[in-house]
């Protein structure tokens, strides 16, 4: 510290000495380095006031050496003045003024026709919209998926207007959101009865795959040329498998015959349940209330759990023994 070295403090109280002239030397080159312009003069003069060194000393001074004459800026004329250029867009100065945009143009286009008769949701046709990313690029913003989102509610509002009363204009302007290619206006063909008669159907569940064919009949069923009782022991799986002909009462009007591979008896069974119904889908379309009720044209996406490591089965732990 400097208190406990004499030379020390000495030297630090001439530091201070020196500095003390040195301070309105600066204050006054700052004053003096700024133009002061008058309304009466239009040149102004200043004088600059640079630091010097001595040469084998640590004392600087300043000093005036020159003067610098300004000339100020001539006068505005506000008759002279370019038009002032206004955007196109009202939302020019937003985050993303292309999405709001689109955003304000969907809205008053839906104020515009809320008055109109809408179908539920169900019923309005389904729409392959935008994507985010394919929206991102189509806009070329980076739009938030929240403001996205709220985006697609008004086009799912605009999309449930009656068909019959829809404005051309609501149309274009939802047309223009839809992917290229919408993938729901691509339904495949209704199966057919073939010329031998047969409606056929294919059905899946667990590791089992089925095919059955269902021809006019008596009543007849046949399972990889097995008759039901040899292919199926069990009651609940023969219930199961011809549950589709029960629950419509044509148990006695078709005949059956199915190929089936893969798991065990009971996803045989409800594969062939599956495929049975999409069968008689084929030969009466009006069944499908009915069978969709009774939950036999449902696909059933369950399956058996992976056994995990450590584990006696999915989710069954060894026995834990103290002792």
């Amino acid at each position: 510290m400097a208190w406990q070295n004499p030379n020390g403090l000495v030297q630090a109280m001439h530091s201070i000495r020196q500095a003390a002239p040195l301070r309105p030397f600066l204050q006054r080159s700052v004053l003096s380095a700024s133009p002061i312009l008058s309304a009466s003069s239009t040149t102004t003069t200043t004088t600059t006031t640079r630091l010097f060194k001595q040469p084998n000393s640590k004392r600087s001074y300043a000093t005036e050496v020159d003067s610098v004459d300004f000339v100020a800026a001539p006068p505005v004329d506000l008759n002279k003045l370019p038009a002032r250029l206004v955007p196109v867009s009202p939302s020019y100065f937003s985050g993303s003024p292309k999405f709001v945009d689109h955003l304000l143009n969907l809205e008053s286009i839906l104020a515009k026709h809320a008055h109109l008769p809408i179908v539920e949701s169900n019923q309005a046709p389904r729409m392959a919209w935008f994507k985010l990313a394919q929206f991102r690029d189509f806009v070329g913003e980076p739009v938030p998926t929240k403001k996205y989102k709220g985006l697609l509610k008004i086009l799912q509002r605009l999309n449930r207007i009656d068909r019959k009363l829809m404005p051309h204009e609501v149309k274009s302007t939802i047309e223009k959101f839809l992917r290229p290619g919408n993938p729901y206006d691509l339904k495949p063909a209704p199966a057919q009865v073939d010329e031998m008669g047969r409606g056929r159907g294919r059905g899946k569940r667990k590791s089992s795959s089925a095919v059955a064919f269902l021809v006019e009949g008596d009543g007849e069923v046949r399972v990889n040329g097995k008759t039901l009782v040899e292919a199926f022991p069990r009651v609940h799986d023969r219930e199961s498998a011809t549950w589709a002909l029960q629950c419509t009462s044509r148990l006695d009007k078709y005949n059956v015959w199915a190929q089936v591979q893969g798991g065990g008896t009971t996803g045989q069974a409800e594969a062939i349940t599956l495929a049975v119904a999409r069968a008689l889908l084929v030969h009466e379309p009006a069944l499908k209330p009915v069978l969709r009720k009774a939950g036999v044209i449902t696909v059933d996406a369950r399956r058996v759990e992976r056994k995990k490591p450590g584990h006696v089965k999915a989710r069954k732990m060894p026995t834990w023994v103290k002792r």
